[in-house]
């Protein structure tokens, strides 16, 4: 018998937008790579918005759950201070805080 091979890490280059019309585009892409660790590479972003920040929060939650690797890479200046906006940063997103139960 054969060890697992490791799932090789997948990355997403980010668009320098994440609008509102980017959310679902970027969520079928991450969805994609669910069974794999994963890089999103924000190295373009200049506008991370509410709903696209929704959709890489829930992704971060989906792959700590299965025990998969999720990052945030490469954030320019402009993303790091939305993030921070929100409380968050690439290291926040790279390991979420689990949702109590009942809280959803």
């Amino acid at each position: 018998m054969h060890a697992a091979v490791p799932p090789m890490t997948r990355v997403i280059l980010l668009a320098p937008r994440l609008g509102l019309d980017a959310a679902v585009p970027l969520a079928a892409q991450i969805k994609a790579e669910r069974k794999h660790d994963l890089d999103l590479d924000a190295s373009q972003v200049a506008h991370l918005g509410a709903l696209c920040l929704q959709v890489i929060m829930a992704a971060a939650l989906d792959w700590a759950a299965v025990g998969r690797q999720f990052r945030l890479v490469g954030a320019t200046d402009a993303c790091i201070m939305q993030l921070s906006l929100f409380g968050l940063s690439p290291e926040t997103l790279a390991a979420p805080e689990p949702i109590p139960e009942g809280a959803a």
